[in-house]
């Protein structure tokens, strides 16, 4: 492609330039071959990190919200998640692993936390995989949850007699090299991970506030 594109630039310099001015032809000729190689690294599109961030507000103190999320071992809280076995508490390296309602298994682990300021930091350091399918001439695991390289933190801030809870997380899409499958592009990455954020802040609201 890039030699039959060189070539149709060629005809056209050709045309506009008589002979004599060679020089001004290759340097045009240069800057459009280089022009068209960056194009197609653009095209290529590879991984590029994702950020997604939800927020709720929810009509309880601070206190009492932060009780009920402040274990890092207990994630009861969230529906989507059935068990949860906990390794070194709320002390930074510990390390959960959790049991989705699915069967599949996300481990977690601590990097931060802050009991006065009432958050914490983590990241997925493993998963199982959903399934694995076939692409680009070889078989690619779908992790439980479809991203790469995942770190999040969850922060309560006391509004008055309500409390307002952020959950960050930062990744990339399963798939590492260019052109992912479905299962595994930014798209799907995106809408599991705000599921993940949303459905647990809602139910945190309603446990919160009864």
């Amino acid at each position: 492609m890039l030699a039959t594109s060189g070539y149709h630039i060629m005809r056209v310099l050709d045309f506009m330039f008589p002979e004599g001015q060679l020089i001004m032809k290759k340097i045009i000729l240069s800057i459009s071959v280089l022009l068209f190689f960056f194009s197609s690294l653009v095209c290529a599109h590879g991984p590029v990190r994702q950020k997604a961030e939800e927020k709720i507000t929810i009509n309880a103190p601070a206190e009492k919200v932060w009780a009920i999320i402040k274990d890092f071992g207990d994630m009861s809280w969230h529906p989507e998640i059935f068990n949860t076995t906990v390794t070194g508490g709320n002390t930074k390296g510990a390390t959960r692993v959790l049991t989705l309602k699915d069967g599949g298994t996300i481990t977690e682990e601590l990097k931060k936390y802050d009991d006065k300021k009432m958050s914490y930091a983590y990241k997925i350091t493993e998963m199982s995989s959903s399934k694995t399918i076939s692409h680009a001439g070889a078989e690619e695991k779908i992790p439980a949850l479809p991203v790469n390289d995942y770190a999040a933190s969850i922060e309560l801030a006391s509004k008055g007699g309500a409390t307002e809870v952020s959950w960050k997380a930062g990744y990339y899409r399963a798939y590492m090299n260019n052109n992912p499958p479905e299962e595994m592009n930014e798209e799907t990455a995106n809408a599991a991970v705000k599921s993940v954020l949303e459905t647990g802040l809602i139910n945190l609201k309603k446990l919160a506030e009864k």
